[in-house]
């Protein structure tokens, strides 16, 4: 009986199901990604060698400029219907006898970049659509002793959030007064623990270090 040859065949793979996903993945961050807005002032932060990473949620970020100015950050935290920046806004304008709209709130609760804006600018600032007029109003939170703005918004920020954790962001050409009149008015307010934001520096092991 002769043999049954089974005919062999060159496999073939199909890729279109893969490029069709692909496609459809690629829509989708298209799609659902968000920019990173620009900051007002950019900052060139100072080398160190922690590895100590930064908190992802409730947290409040101080920044100064290399001109001195201060700007202010603070987030929703890990649950955004407890609208945490919504709560402070209102805070600060009772306390400044300003009333904002829910609008105004809304945009406040959504903003995702430091602020440096005296709160008597601040309606105007969230009703401005234009970057470069509302770059006008970033001349950093005031911070001296007639109206400290900045010692509000902390305060504000630690009784709306108790949990939330503060971060330090200078600039390495930033003057040491500008650091520690920050600094000191965090420990004023009860803030005692902080991190300071730095660049992680390369460190090259040679022979003779490991040695």
């Amino acid at each position: 009986m002769p043999k049954i040859k089974i005919p062999h065949k060159t496999p073939r793979i199909d890729m279109t199901p893969m490029v069709d996903l692909f496609s459809l993945l690629l829509t989708f961050f298209m799609l659902t990604a968000t920019f990173r807005p620009n900051e007002p002032a950019p900052v060139d932060t100072p080398f160190s060698i922690s590895e100590k990473k930064t908190p992802d949620a409730n947290i409040m970020t101080i920044t100064v400029a290399n001109d001195g100015r201060v700007f202010f950050d603070v987030d929703n935290g890990h649950d955004t219907i407890l609208h945490f920046r919504n709560k402070i806004l209102k805070e600060m304008g009772t306390h400044y006898n300003i009333e904002f709209t829910p609008e105004e709130l809304r945009k406040f609760e959504k903003g995702s970049s430091p602020f440096g804006v005296a709160i008597q600018d601040m309606k105007t600032y969230l009703n401005t659509d234009d970057p470069n007029e509302r770059m006008a109003f970033e001349k950093g939170i005031p911070i001296d002793s007639l109206d400290n703005q900045f010692a509000y918004w902390v305060l504000y920020t630690r009784t709306v959030n108790p949990a939330v954790q503060t971060l330090v962001k200078g600039d390495a050409q930033t003057e040491y007064p500008a650091i520690k009149k920050v600094l000191d008015e965090l420990q004023e307010k009860g803030v005692k623990q902080f991190n300071l934001i730095t660049n992680l520096e390369k460190i090259e092991v040679t022979q003779e270090n490991a040695e």
